[in-house]
């Protein structure tokens, strides 16, 4: 419901001390400014009572003349005078009362129906910071903040073309959370672009305080294992992925950005491999493929060929195999889900705990599994060992670890139970709940199938910048869903 200004002053008042009355941190001051009652309104955590009276009350206190009424201060004001504030009048109250929550301040008139808003904001924020998520040795250090408006700048000052198009919305009926919808007009398929712009506007969420928020509105698969939307909180990246025709969506208050679409190859991917020698940023993309597929099925072969097909051990590994299992009291493949979830008991446990102490974490750890839980005789050295090379491979494809995770675990029990059946079943339905995903219409495993140029190009390998320096790519190129289909 619209409350407009009603230019009565006192009853303008009224309405912001009903919204803010009782708040400790909401500002109003009548004052007289060339002869007219005014009133400044603020709330003075996220705007500066010094900046409001730096850039307005000091400029108007001096200006050489009086007027009749608030409207002929509010037109002058408009039309004549050098103060920087937001081109567009405000004339409803709610629209006032929004503008007071992102750090503007708000001057009201007797006898004006409209308010000028002033930027006014000076609230606490993180600086710019490297990266901890996305380590990097070469490029860029920096990464997004927590304030979109810097973020924003983080953004432009890298792409600086005209087709840069940042469009402003709002999520979260209660927080009303600035979100920002970025794509490169002049790259972007407009379907794509439609069906972004429309899923975002269909989300009614009681409030949003993350990104996060909005991905599972924006999968089209939200239950599964495998996510078609990206994080990322570098801005290189984002402008990286920008340039290829995807959409990014940001929002205020978190440094992390969506980009959409994402497919499983970009998981093995990194900047580093742009600053690398061709070939042995290749090398590193097919060393994580391998990780890949070792965290997730190394337990599982182990415990499936320990139970099921012992005989291709060597002998003296099996002897060793047979000794340790016969010492512990549990079954092989129970072991190996007891190790694993302890491994991310300690991995939680590490992560949550203070950056003081959470090194007593690891060395609890590493005593307790790595020493006293084997010679007491609770789990083996041999599944322990299979377990620590299992999680360190995981490590290598960060963004993909809960997937991992969740996959090591099933194989484990396919293996456990249903020994090398159950692991070829579970990895047949892997493969192909990976490929029949698609993201936007467009296949989540491209450019390695359907098969596409880009293979070889930017995909499992990768080629110099002076090969590709006349290449143009973008996510235009890939084939659609129904391409996938005839081929």
């Amino acid at each position: 419901m619209e409350h407009k200004i009603t230019g009565n002053l006192e009853q303008d008042i009224v309405y912001f001390k009903d919204c803010f009355g009782k708040s400790a941190d909401f500002y109003l001051k009548t004052t007289k400014i060339c002869d007219v009652e005014c009133a400044i309104v603020l709330c003075d955590v996220v705007a500066g009572v010094d900046n409001a009276w730096e850039m307005l009350l000091r400029p108007l206190r001096e200006e050489p003349r009086d007027f009749d009424n608030g409207k002929a201060l509010m037109d002058y004001l408009t039309e004549n005078s050098a103060l920087a504030f937001s081109p567009k009048a405000l004339t409803d109250l709610e629209a006032a009362r929004y503008a007071l929550t992102t750090g503007h301040t708000v001057l009201l008139c007797q006898g004006a129906t409209s308010a000028l808003m002033f930027s006014t904001q000076d609230f606490i924020q993180r600086s710019v910071s490297p990266s901890d998520s996305e380590v990097n040795v070469y490029g860029s250090k920096e990464a997004f903040s927590d304030v979109l408006r810097k973020n924003m700048g983080l953004i432009r000052r890298r792409v600086r073309t005209d087709g840069l198009i940042i469009e402003s919305l709002e999520e979260g009926r209660y927080t009303r959370t600035e979100v920002a919808l970025i794509y490169h007009r002049d790259l972007v398929k407009p379907g794509l672009l439609e069906a972004v712009r429309e899923k975002l506007q269909k989300i009614d969420l009681q409030m949003v305080f993350d990104t996060s928020y909005l991905a599972p509105f924006l999968e089209s698969a939200p239950y599964g294992l495998f996510s078609g939307v990206g994080i990322t909180d570098r801005p290189d990246t984002l402008c990286a992925k920008i340039c290829e025709g995807k959409v990014a969506v940001l929002a205020d208050g978190t440094p992390y950005a969506l980009l959409i679409p994402y497919f499983f190859p970009e998981h093995f991917q990194c900047m580093d491999d742009y600053a690398s020698r061709p070939y042995y940023a290749s090398f590193i993309r097919l060393l994580k493929y391998t990780a890949f597929f070792i965290a997730v099925m190394l337990p599982g072969l182990f415990v499936s060929a320990a139970n099921f097909t012992p005989e291709i051990f060597p002998e003296q590994m099996l002897y060793k195999i047979a000794a340790s299992e016969g010492a512990t009291p549990m079954p092989l493949f129970l072991e190996a889900i007891f190790v694993n979830l302890l491994l991310e008991i300690v991995k939680e446990a590490g992560l949550r705990m203070p950056k003081s102490i959470g090194h007593s974490v690891s060395l609890v750890a590493a005593l307790i599994v790595g020493d006293a839980a084997v010679q007491f005789g609770l789990i083996g050295s041999p599944i322990v060992i299979i377990a620590a090379i299992s999680a360190i491979c995981g490590f290598l494809v960060p963004t993909l670890y809960q997937p991992i995770t969740i996959l090591r675990v099933l194989f484990i029990l396919a293996g456990g139970i249903l020994g090398p059946a159950g692991i070829l079943l579970l990895l047949m339905g892997t493969l192909f709940g990976i490929c029949g995903i698609d993201t936007f219409g467009m296949p989540y495993t491209a450019p390695l199938t359907p098969y596409a140029p880009g293979i070889l190009r930017d995909g499992l390998l990768r080629t110099g910048w002076k090969a590709r320096q006349k290449e143009t790519f973008t996510i235009s190129d890939l084939p659609e869903e129904g391409e996938r289909d005839d081929s």
